[in-house]
């Protein structure tokens, strides 16, 4: 019988210890929890936050069709249209050193179907870096600013450059020094300068101030490769019912920054006609164009050109805009005409912001 009691006993407490082992296998773990995408308002509009980081990111762009028409191209072939898409990627974070930015600028457009040209295709327009005042990367350059009609032509070149550049910004006072790699750099009709591709470096310095209703920038650039320097100035002001913008450029000779004419002046008023029309009038004169061929320089013969610029609202998001221009230049074969001394051009652009 103690047997018995004895084995009775201990099947009993296998018994117990199983049920235990198995009420243990069936508790349901506690579910993580989910992150969800959360709005980050300390740079502004349009951001949010990475899951998981304290790194906001915003993404913006449009798309773009423009129908175009120049004279100069002759044979039937004045008309052309091209789509554009442009997507902006900002990714921005605070540091012991202050904001620290980074920017991605992707392009792709077409001409003809999938038969693209030179000018189009999918490239990376720009990216740099950007913290305590300093940007390093291919940024726009200061050149790449300008005035806000289509009429005006106060740069030449790409406008994006591979390079390093520190900027103080005071609010009213603006001041910058930027070098920048000029390299297999050509003029405007893909001459290379004095025959050979510009493979030197690019120094520029910045000053800018906004005072009242004024806002002006001067810009002083020297091309080590052509050994020359440009010097620009943009002055805009708000005038009645519109904003006034001048701009002027001087060159030494020839070089990567300006190499149209040894000086050009330009003017527009930008008219705010209604809350959703803008129209904008504009002339541009040029002083001793650039002359192609054998005995490429600074010649002395000018050009000048007028046009006007219509923008318009359609809706949040979707805007027209739509220029009309005339170019007169004494002779053919400059900077500023090309082969032809007298042009006309324009565009009709249909642009979907987001």
């Amino acid at each position: 019988m103690n047997i018995k009691s004895l084995l009775l006993g201990s099947a009993a407490a296998l018994a117990a210890v199983s049920g235990a082992h198995a009420a243990d296998a069936i508790v349901a773990a506690e579910p993580e929890a989910m992150e969800y995408v959360r709005v980050c308002d300390a740079f502004g509009t349009g951001y949010f936050y990475i899951p998981g980081t304290e790194t906001c990111l915003k993404i913006s762009g449009y798309v773009r069709t423009q129908l175009e028409y120049d004279d100069a191209r002759g044979n039937d072939n004045e008309l052309n249209a091209f789509t554009r898409g442009q997507l902006e990627i900002t990714a921005k974070n605070d540091t012991e050193y202050g904001t620290l930015s980074s920017y991605i600028v992707l392009r792709a457009q077409t001409d003809n179907g999938n038969n693209v040209n030179s000018d189009s295709g999918a490239y990376l327009d720009a990216a740099w870096i950007n913290i305590a005042g300093f940007d390093v990367g291919n940024y726009y350059t200061w050149w790449d600013d300008d005035l806000s009609g289509e009429t005006d032509f106060l740069n030449t070149n790409d406008t994006t450059l591979n390079g390093v550049r520190y900027t103080y910004d005071g609010g009213t006072f603006r001041a910058g020094i930027a070098a920048e790699e000029l390299e297999s750099a050509t003029n405007t009709f893909g001459v290379p300068q004095d025959g050979e591709g510009n493979n030197d470096i690019g120094l520029s310095g910045l000053l800018g101030g906004t005072l009242g209703g004024f806002n002006v920038q001067a810009i002083g650039s020297y091309d080590f490769n052509a050994e020359e320097a440009a010097f620009r100035a943009l002055v805009t002001a708000e005038i009645g019912p519109g904003t006034l913008g001048l701009g002027g450029i001087y060159a030494t000779d020839a070089n990567y920054y300006w190499d149209v004419s040894e000086w050009t002046v330009a003017a527009e008023y930008a008219i705010k006609a209604t809350d959703k029309l803008t129209i904008t009038p504009a002339a541009q004169y040029f002083g001793n164009i650039y002359r192609t061929g054998s005995s490429a320089a600074f010649n002395d013969v000018d050009a000048w050109r007028v046009g006007v610029t219509a923008g318009y609202k359609i809706t949040e998001g979707l805007r027209t805009l739509a220029t009309v221009n005339y170019t007169d230049a004494e002779g053919s074969n400059n900077q500023v005409t090309g082969s032809d001394d007298n042009q006309w051009t324009g565009f009709l652009r249909l642009q979907r912001d987001f």
